[in-house]
């Protein structure tokens, strides 16, 4: 979300999410409050710093991690105070273990922890108590929410593909097996007992790995399903039955006046995406939830604000498509 106000952040969602809050992720604070910093702030017993390029490993918590423990928790206190009493699903996400481990660089190089299997094992391990403890702390200043854990893993793509660039840029760290990069994630979901999904805004999601590793829904941009090769898997998880987070609503402008895309395009997108699967358009209203494409905090308030009624309408009008579109 846009801003560096957690209390206008959470007022702007409940108000335009009242079916499906979250815990805001306000970037616009600066360093530790950053996807990765964040994250940083939950690592247990894993000290990081921040260098001029980003994070790293280290000997001891730098400032930064301290800060970024600090802004999630005033992040929590200012979700207690507006939703305390909130009964049903809260979705609070956190970087994912392949995304960090293609972020963060090692201790005593500038290349990623990717390339140091013990590092990366460290850092899975690390992430998993912390999302555990990140998760039970949520519940217990939120008694009546059912949370929802989502890990963000835009670089999983790159880490299976052997495309993440080492400290140099001239060469890039070996692809990652795809039973290790499953079971790095199993291993991070499987912390909590919250319905868990992924969220993957890259080009070629995993679908497949995704589910898995034990996922019970994918979040994806539809608007990089261009070629039958990047769908691949999608069929397999929707047939499962498993969740699907759809991102239909591309790169909301920071000027809420610019004229959008009409609710029902955004939803003929993924009842259109069905009927190329060759699946059945009445799993669509029980397993979809409409979305943006990625993040909001390029966009003003006003502009988020905007966004996300947009997509509460394009879900409010899709059943009227697939009755449509069946007759």
């Amino acid at each position: 979300m846009p801003g560096t106000d957690p209390a206008e952040a959470m007022a702007v969602i409940l108000g335009e999410l009242p079916d499906l809050p979250h815990l805001p992720e306000l970037a616009g604070r600066g360093v530790g409050a950053d996807m990765v910093g964040r994250t940083a702030g939950l690592l247990v017993d894993l000290p990081v710093e921040t260098t001029p390029a980003g994070w790293k490993l280290a000997a001891r918590p730098g400032r930064e991690q301290r800060r970024a423990v600090g802004l999630l928790s005033a992040d929590l206190d200012a979700a207690q105070e507006a939703a305390g009493d909130w009964t049903g699903p809260l979705k609070v996400q956190v970087c994912g273990p392949w995304t960090l481990a293609a972020t963060i660089e090692l201790s005593r190089s500038q290349n990623p922890a990717l390339a140091d299997p013990s590092a990366v094992a460290d850092l899975i391990a690390s992430l998993a108590e912390g999302v555990a403890a990140h998760v039970a702390e949520v519940r217990g200043r939120i008694p009546g929410a059912t949370v929802l854990l989502q890990l963000d893993e835009p670089a999983l793509p790159a880490v299976l593909a052997g495309s993440v660039p080492t400290a140099s840029g001239l060469n890039r760290v070996g692809a990652t097996d795809v039973t290790v990069a499953r079971d790095g994630l199993h291993a991070v979901l499987a912390a909590t007992t919250a319905f868990s999904l992924v969220h993957c805004c890259a080009r070629g999601v995993p679908f497949r790995l995704i589910k898995e590793a034990g996922a019970q829904a994918a979040a994806f941009d539809t608007g990089r399903l261009r070629r039958e090769d990047e769908e691949e898997g999608l069929p397999e998880i929707v047939e499962a039955g498993l969740g699907i987070l759809a991102g239909v609503l591309q790169n909301p402008e920071r000027d809420a006046s610019v004229p959008a895309r009409p609710p029902r395009e955004s939803g003929a997108g993924v009842l259109e995406l069905w009927h190329r699967m060759g699946i059945p358009a009445g799993s669509i209203a029980r397993q979809v939830v409409l979305t943006p494409a990625c993040g909001l905090a390029g966009a003003s308030m006003a502009g988020a604000r905007a966004a996300l009624a947009r997509c509460r309408e394009a879900a409010r009008v899709l059943p009227e498509l697939i009755e449509e579109s069946s007759s």
